[in-house]
Parts: structure tokens; C-alpha cells; sequence
């Protein structure tokens, strides 16, 4: 099967699935960023964090968003531990966060076993000015690998920045959506025939990307209007781009 899609609990789902049955974990799990006080913290929802106050769109909300930072820490460790156990040795692990919560992005990673590695940088073009300071227009990807990594076995040469636009318009489906040409580049640190993991899928975009380059992908995504949204665009790209109708979508 090219993908299967389990609509649920992340970590519940993951405790099911076999010992080193993936080669990356690429995920963007919730930021649980800013929330200065703890009225704000529990208060907001992740549409009024990362959207503006005029937006068109009506997409729906997700959860996860707030947890305070030691909290957020204690959680990505727990399943950044499971995830590692589903990792092949030598794979990787790819994750993405803000310039708030990348200090216990890689605290987590590390508690959870794996070998931190760096830093990509993801710039935004169309991030908004800010009069007085610097334009915030990055988010980071946190990547690391369970043990030393054979280069011989997956010879990419990869960069360590990527610049696109968040999609707009009707394009964008989650929230949170990031560009399927930057998951593209991201998905080729798996060997290719290689499987994917992203255990906050969203509306699938990392499992898009993943069939795209001739990778597997196994998604979880908790929302189930996400989930939903998932299934239709990961069969869409197989039946245009690989000419298959091969899905599992399981609760």
C-alpha cells in the first residue's frame, strides 16, 4: 500500500504499529507558541493564534494548542520516543516549530533518544512587516537521526533553507498548511521506496509530498474534518500522479 491514514489520538495510534516500520518521521506537530499569561494560553484557539482578525476563510479549529512549554515538552518527548522506536537505525526525524518553541523542540527530540543534527530554516516572502523590529518570516525544522546515518544509502545533497509561501485562498486547507514544494524537499532525507511518518497530518500535505517523490507514507491526524480532507487529497495525488487507488483508512 503507497499510504494509510488513521484518523485518531497520535500516540494511541502509534503504540499499534510495528518496530522499524519507517525511515523518517516528518511531522509539524502544534506550536503551542506564545500565550504570555495563562488567561491567554487557555483562552485562545489555534485559529485566533495564527490567523488575522480579517481572514476569509473558515477553516475549522484543531487541538493541542494550549499547553504551557513544559507541558508541550513532556508531550513531544512521550511520542517523539515512540517515534523513535518505529524509526529504522540510521533513519531521521524532521520537525517543525517557531523561534518560541525551539529551544524545547530540541530538548524534546534529544530526551526522546535521538542524535540532534541541526536546523533548516523555512522562509515565508509574504510574512507581514513590523514597524520597529525584524520581520519574524521564519519557521525552523528541527531535524536529528536514531544513530549515525549511512550516506551511502540515501546520497542527497539537501539544502539547509527553503523559501515558498504559505498556500492562500482556496488552496489552503489546515490552518497551518506548509507549501507541498518545501515537504517535497524535506521527504527526499528518506531513501527513495522509503516509508514517512507524520503523526500530525493535518490536511495531508506531507503525505502528498511523500508520493510525490516515490515514497510510502503512514498519517495520523486527530481532527477528523482534517483527516477527511487528507484521505481525498492523498488519493487524489495517487490517481493523478501514480495512476493507483490504493488506501487504508483506518479509525
Amino acid at each position: 500500500m503507497p499510504f494509510s491514514l488513521h484518523q485518531g489520538d497520535a500516540l494511541s495510534v502509534l503504540v499499534k504499529l510495528p518496530d522499524d516500520c519507517v525511515d523518517a518521521v516528518i511531522t509539524d506537530p502544534p506550536y503551542n507558541s506564545g500565550g504570555r499569561t495563562a488567561k491567554e494560553r487557555t483562552s485562545r484557539s489555534a485559529k485566533h493564534k495564527y490567523t488575522s482578525a480579517d481572514a476569509k476563510h473558515t477553516l475549522p479549529d484543531f487541538t493541542g494548542e494550549n499547553m504551557d512549554q513544559r507541558s508541550y515538552g513532556f508531550w513531544l518527548t512521550q511520542i517523539m520516543t515512540e517515534a523513535h522506536r518505529l524509526t529504522k537505525s540510521g533513519g531521521t526525524a524532521l520537525l517543525f516549530t517557531d523561534w518560541r518553541q525551539l529551544p524545547i523542540t530540541t530538548d524534546a527530540i534529544q530526551a526522546a533518544g535521538w542524535l540532534w543534527r541541526g536546523v533548516v530554516a523555512w522562509h515565508k516572502p509574504q510574512a507581514r512587516p513590523q514597524k520597529g523590529r525584524f520581520t519574524q518570516n521564519c519557521e525552523f525544522v528541527v531535524w536529528a537521526s536514531k544513530g549515525a546515518i549511512d550516506g551511502s544509502r540515501n546520497p542527497v545533497y539537501l539544502p539547509g533553507m527553503y523559501s515558498a509561501s504559505q498556500p492562500s485562498g482556496s488552496k489552503r486547507q489546515h490552518i497551518t498548511q506548509k507549501p507541498v514544494e518545501v515537504m517535497r524537499e524535506l521527504v527526499k532525507i528518506s531513501p527513495p521506496g522509503g516509508t514517512v511518518l507524520d503523526f500530525c497530518a493535518g490536511s495531508g500535505s506531507t503525505g502528498v509530498a511523500a508520493l510525490l517523490e516515490g515514497r510510502d507514507f503512514i498519517g495520523v491526524e486527530k481532527t477528523k474534518h482534517y483527516a477527511s480532507i487528507a484521505a481525498d487529497r492523498l488519493t487524489e495525488t495517487i490517481r493523478h500522479s501514480l495512476g493507483q487507488d490504493d488506501m487504508v483508512l483506518t479509525a
